[in-house]
């Protein structure tokens, strides 16, 4: 009897230590990683680019390391088994069930395939909808393409973003592409079945091509649920832009998936991502896509553990010490959205002169949001260490304590 308890007792712990060692922390410093290594940023802690300072999952390592030992790394011939993987990590983790190699177009990353679905769909004068603030990328696509923008800004409601559909239905009749992004960046909001649905059905009725960028759909809070576009669309009038680099920390990597259900839109999509080459990924890429979706799941799981932990720490620690200061309400993502309005002043009249002084002063980087479209609000990267993230809030809590 004591010997089966101490046998039950040590697998325990043998989990407990499997768990608590799956998300490690690295010091990226001098790996010329953007994030903490261009020129402006020496000197400073980066809480800002939207990539994590966590090594990726270990199978992603070793699939690697194996592909790496071959020692050839030409041309990649994507096979079958890649889309069988995408397939079955949608279907069993989101219940989207129709994606098949017919319908996925592979390129190098969600922005380039964006760009190239725009150039696809592009007519004389293409007018593109999207909720303001933004992915600050959606704005310069929209402008490289010389493609009409029109924004319709979302609604803070009780800490909470909303869409403002008096808005949507006013503007939408007006435009040839929507650009969802689902969830939502930089706000945090993963939109429900009852929103997707009611867009969609708006879209629909005035022949809207929707573009669905999806890339951070495998990072939701708890009581919240991812829903992909393509399981609630009235029609085949959209493409959805899908990628792992996000979720698991290898958008370096680049490789991501349109997935395209109109086999005549299918074809001028590919045909756009072809004559701008972006149509080969590296061998690098598809190893690490793979693996992640193969089997990386439970290190998903434990990331999006940690972050919701961040995000709760960061609430606290703005409620207790900068209490002016409002932290978005969020439901996925690991990209804070905090509104610092109350701390605005003649001298500080803005986010981005704002986050200039903290950098200047305390040495912490966040992205003001005027680089999104928005105003009196600074996103902080959640995916870093607890001690990163408490020493940022303290620098900030000084700063705001000397304004």
């Amino acid at each position: 009897m004591l010997i089966c308890f101490f046998i039950v007792f040590l697998q325990l712990q043998l989990k407990t230590t499997k768990k608590q060692t799956m998300l490690e922390y690295v010091d990226r410093q001098g790996s010329n990683c953007f994030k903490w290594d261009c020129p402006d940023v020496q000197g400073n802690l980066p809480l800002w680019v939207a990539d994590m300072d966590f090594k990726a999952a270990q199978p992603i390592i070793d699939a690697l390391q194996e592909r790496l030992n071959h020692g050839v790394f030409g041309y990649t011939q994507v096979p079958a088994h890649y889309y069988e993987v995408v397939s079955k990590w949608f279907s069993t983790r989101h219940r989207w069930h129709t994606i098949t190699q017919q319908n996925i177009i592979y390129t190098i990353g969600v922005v380039p395939a964006i760009s190239a679905v725009l150039r696809a769909m592009k007519k004389d004068t293409t007018r593109v909808l999207m909720f303001t603030p933004a992915y600050n990328c959606f704005f310069s696509s929209v402008r490289n393409l010389e493609c009409q923008l029109i924004e319709s800004p979302l609604l803070c409601v009780n800490n909470h973003f909303e869409i403002d559909w008096n808005d949507i239905e006013h503007k939408i009749k007006e435009v040839d592409v929507f650009l969802l992004c689902n969830p939502h960046n930089p706000t945090g909001r993963v939109w429900t079945s009852e929103e997707l649905s009611r867009l969609a059905q708006l879209c629909n009725q005035y022949n809207v091509f929707v573009i669905s960028d999806e890339i951070h759909c495998d990072i939701v809070f708890p009581q919240n649920s991812y829903i992909p576009y393509a399981t609630i669309s009235h029609n085949d009038n959209f493409c959805s832009c899908i990628s792992a680099s996000k979720a698991f920390n290898i958008a370096g990597l680049q490789c991501a998936n349109i997935f395209v259900p109109n086999k005549e839109i299918y074809e001028r999509i590919d045909k756009a991502v072809n004559i701008h080459e972006v149509c080969d990924i590296n061998p690098f890429g598809m190893v690490a896509q793979m693996a992640a979706y193969e089997k990386s799941g439970d290190w998903l799981d434990e990331m999006n553990e940690f972050i919701f932990s961040q995000y709760d720490f960061l609430c606290h620690f703005i409620a207790d010490n900068m209490p002016e200061m409002k932290v978005t309400i969020m439901e996925g993502t690991y990209l804070g959205w905090v509104d610092i309005s109350q701390y605005l002043n003649e001298n500080i009249c803005s986010s981005a002169i704002f986050c200039e002084q903290l950098a200047k002063t305390e040495h912490v980087l966040f992205n003001p949001s005027e680089m999104y479209g928005g105003h009196n609000y600074i996103r902080i990267n959640m995916a870093t260490s607890r001690d990163n993230l408490k020493c940022a809030l303290e620098k900030m809590q000084h700063f705001v304590e000397n304004i």
